[in-house]
């Protein structure tokens, strides 16, 4: 399959038609669950869908090491090639990397003013007009809405598209309201455009749509991640 036709025919597309066009420059999305269910999967499978489009991509890294963040690349990208069957993967591969930016910080050291200064001089000052920036790690608390807002303004400025995965908590504790937007987002809510929960169901890793811009339900998108593959796939 040549890369137009992969780009076509990927479940992104069903993504995004799901929360109407998806999340645009200047908006902001969050992917939130439990630890380990896969959010950084979903994330690394949107951001190599981008890069396949030749669009650019700042992956900011919280908790795992830069090359952590790298192998999920090449594993998502892996996937992707061999299920697709994609033709001149090599040469695809050399040619999407460098379209991406991985970076790490630790948020117990770094001010998001920080964090947002170094995102601008790698954009403005170091030639990466970057399209998204994805926030992997990043921990979103309920006083959070002064960052938020930051990083809004951030986006607005320079036209980024803006995704967040966000760790709920692990004490069983019920972590969702009763329109099943996650309790530590509820301040914030009017700040964010898309969320996106992911639950265990079965075999598979089901997500589920809590937020759709101005639209507030609980709907189920025809989408699931394997957790095999990694790799988000149509019901």
């Amino acid at each position: 399959m040549v890369k137009a036709e992969l780009i076509k025919r990927s479940p992104l597309r069903v993504f995004e038609k799901s929360i109407h066009g998806g999340v645009q420059k200047g908006q902001i999305g969050v992917l939130a669950s439990r630890k380990g269910v896969g959010k950084t999967a979903c994330l690394t499978h949107i951001a190599v869908d981008k890069l396949f489009q030749d669009r650019r991509v700042i992956h900011v890294s919280f908790s795992a090491s830069v090359e952590h963040i790298i192998n999920w690349y090449e594993d998502i990208f892996r996937e992707i090639a061999k299920k697709r069957n994609l033709e001149g993967a090599v040469e695809v591969h050399d040619e999407i990397i460098k379209n991406r930016v991985i970076m790490n910080f630790n948020q117990d050291r770094v001010s998001i003013e920080q964090v947002i200064k170094s995102l601008e001089a790698l954009i403005k000052d170091g030639n990466f007009p970057a399209d998204a920036v994805i926030f992997d790690g990043y921990n979103i608390g309920e006083q959070s809405g002064s960052e938020i807002a930051e990083i809004r303004s951030f986006a607005e400025e320079l036209g980024l598209e803006i995704w967040f995965s966000l760790s709920l908590a692990e004490d069983g504790a019920d972590v969702y309201n009763e329109q099943k937007i996650p309790i530590v987002l509820e301040a914030l809510v009017d700040k964010i455009d898309v969320v996106i929960n992911m639950r265990h169901g079965g075999d598979y890793i089901h997500l589920e749509i809590a937020k759709d811009h101005e639209l507030i339900e609980n709907k189920e998108m025809a989408l699931r991640l394997d957790p095999k593959t990694l790799l988000i796939a149509e019901e």
